[in-house]
């Protein structure tokens, strides 16, 4: 069956002909039958199966042009999904011009939502906490609701928002077709079921575990405070037109982006905490190409519209196996080869192990490059745009300023490896040429089994130790734990520390470690090594115009 052969309106088939789909995922041919024929329906599919067209288009057919006020809603976890579910709508009611959508969610100014809902409109879709602001300011009424959509209703639950989903429903009149999808259904799923559904049909699309053939799988086994020096080193290496770095907490990614930035990475990162402008702000300089790295949370492997990502890189092993498979979903889409990388710390390895056998499927074990092939390969890539642009470029105006150096009896050897020292600024090889971490792990083959002593979902969950790992005061095996008087009162950032730590004593800064930042001051790791180079270079310095003292940390300073 395609699209134009289903019961549906022919506004609606205009529309899915201008999205270029032919054919209903598996997912949509049982789901549109069901859902016109009035009933109400629980959906168990994974993200990606294309249930939002599944509940969108049916749904957009019942909707009466006459009917004053929505007549649809839908609730979703996320601003980023409601965005997105939002703008599916507009798209597959593209015909319709009686049917406006809306999207309301926190993090946006209240007044401009509150203008679209008076306008008119017979979607709404939103996050559980502002439609409940809505509904209390009355700037939103159910009365003509009859239909409600729970959307991803297993993380709604996940993030809290049980009692906010079952105040939504109450509502909404009796006499409503209530639409649920979800990828997993534990038993609080199956409560709200029976509490707010009435003898809903099961649709179930088999989670088939396996990750999509054209993304290439890898992993690199390093110790933690060696990671940002190998997402370094891969970005590098690969060269990613656009890249997604997921971390598990909201810490974790503005240390990473610090990090990077600090590096000289043009990045930028996305997690809850930022202001919705914000957000979306960064998004779109990444799909233009403004910023080739986005480092996230895993709000960014769900909802979001994100394109053409060549490179996934797990900065931190997802302690859930489906998000490890949502997040290297955003790479090898459309039928194009995309590439993930996970890196992999010795009490992460057996979060790997359990997606090996969520999957189904062996992940390889592959070595981080070293320095020294790093710098080879950026060489070899400059080489490659230099000829080719020697071949079609027009030099006349500077061949006569060579030969003005020459005069000078500079040889031109001289001249071309002055200037590709300024382009390429290739690293030095230092102490930690190979950072990959030597020791096996002790486990078995995957042998395409799938575990029968395993409950659904397990996965050792870890505490993210933010800067020092643990308790504060116990540094890195190897590592020096240093005081210095900057903190965030004096403006100062990670990364103002680690460029003038690396800076003024020469040390590289994969010889850095972590950084814990108060009010007035901070802690920093550096290699046992270069405590007395950096405490002898950076005494009397400043940084960010505040002279500065550093010297090795005393229990006194870790007890303040």
């Amino acid at each position: 069956m395609n699209y134009q052969e289903m019961n549906v309106s022919d506004a609606v088939k205009q529309a899915v002909r201008d999205m270029g789909f032919t054919e209903p995922t598996e997912i949509q041919e049982k789901g549109i039958p069901l859902i016109q024929s009035g009933v109400d329906v629980i959906g168990q599919s994974q993200t990606g199966t294309g249930k939002t067209a599944a509940f969108a288009i049916p749904i957009l057919d019942k909707i009466d042009p006459e009917l004053e006020g929505p007549q649809v809603l839908v609730i979703c976890p996320t601003r980023e999904l409601s965005v997105q579910v939002s703008n599916e709508f507009q798209k597959l009611a593209k015909y319709m011009q009686s049917v406006k959508v809306t999207a309301v969610y926190g993090g946006d100014p209240i007044r401009n939502q509150i203008m679209a809902l008076r306008r008119g409109v017979k979607v709404v879709v939103g996050t559980p906490g502002r439609t409940i602001d809505h509904i209390n300011r009355r700037t939103l009424k159910l009365d003509n609701v009859h239909t409600v959509i729970l959307d991803e209703a297993d993380e709604m639950l996940k993030m809290g928002f049980r009692e906010d989903i079952e105040l939504i429903l109450s509502q909404v009149k009796p006499e409503r077709q209530t639409i649920l999808f979800s990828a997993t259904m534990p038993k609080t799923i199956i409560d709200i079921t029976k509490k707010y559904q009435k003898d809903p049909a099961m649709i179930q699309i088999k989670a088939t575990g396996m990750t999509t053939a054209t993304v290439k799988q890898e992993y690199c086994q390093v110790k933690e405070v060696h990671k940002p020096e190998a997402l370094g080193r891969i970005l590098d290496a690969f060269d990613p037109k656009r890249c997604i770095v997921f971390c598990n907490t909201k810490n974790k990614v503005d240390d990473v982006t610090e990090a990077l930035q600090a590096r000289g990475y043009m990045c930028e990162k996305i997690h809850g905490d930022l202001k919705q402008e914000l957000r979306l702000n960064v998004l779109r300089k990444f799909n233009e190409g403004i910023v080739n790295v986005l480092i996230a949370t895993d709000v960014a492997a769900r909802g979001l519209d994100i394109k053409g990502v060549d490179l996934v890189v797990n900065f931190d092993v997802p302690d859930k196996e489906d998000y490890y498979v949502h997040r290297i979903g955003r790479s090898g889409r459309a039928g194009k080869e995309g590439h993930s990388m996970t890196l992999v710390s010795k009490r992460e390895v057996r979060l790997l192990q359990n997606i090996r056998f969520y999957i189904k499927k062996d992940i390889e074990r592959v070595k981080i490059p070293t320095i020294a092939q790093v710098n080879e390969i950026r060489a070899e890539r400059y080489i490659d745009t230099l000829v080719d642009a020697i071949g079609v470029g027009r030099h006349a105006r500077y061949e006569d300023l060579i030969e003005t150096i020459e005069a000078r009896g500079v040889d031109l050897r001289q001249i071309a490896a002055h200037l590709l020292k300024n382009v390429l600024e290739l690293s030095d090889v230092g102490e930690h040429e190979d950072i990959n971490e030597l020791h096996e792990e002790r486990r078995p083959a995957y042998d395409g089994k799938a575990r029968t002593d395993r409950k659904t979902g397990v996965g050792r969950k870890f505490e993210d130790r933010r800067s020092g790992g643990g308790k504060q005061g116990q540094g890195r095996v190897g590592m020096s734990r240093l005081f210095i008087n900057v903190g965030k009162s004096h403006n100062a950032m990670a990364r103002d520390i680690v460029g003038a730590v690396a800076g003024e004593s020469g040390i590289p800064g994969s010889h850095i470690g972590s950084i814990d930042m108060f009010d007035k001051y901070s802690f920093i790791d550096v290699l046992e090594k270069d405590v007395a180079q950096v405490l002898r270079s950076m005494q009397d310095k400043r940084i960010r115009g505040r002279r500065i003292n550093i010297e090795e940390a005393n229990a006194a300073q870790e007890r303040r």
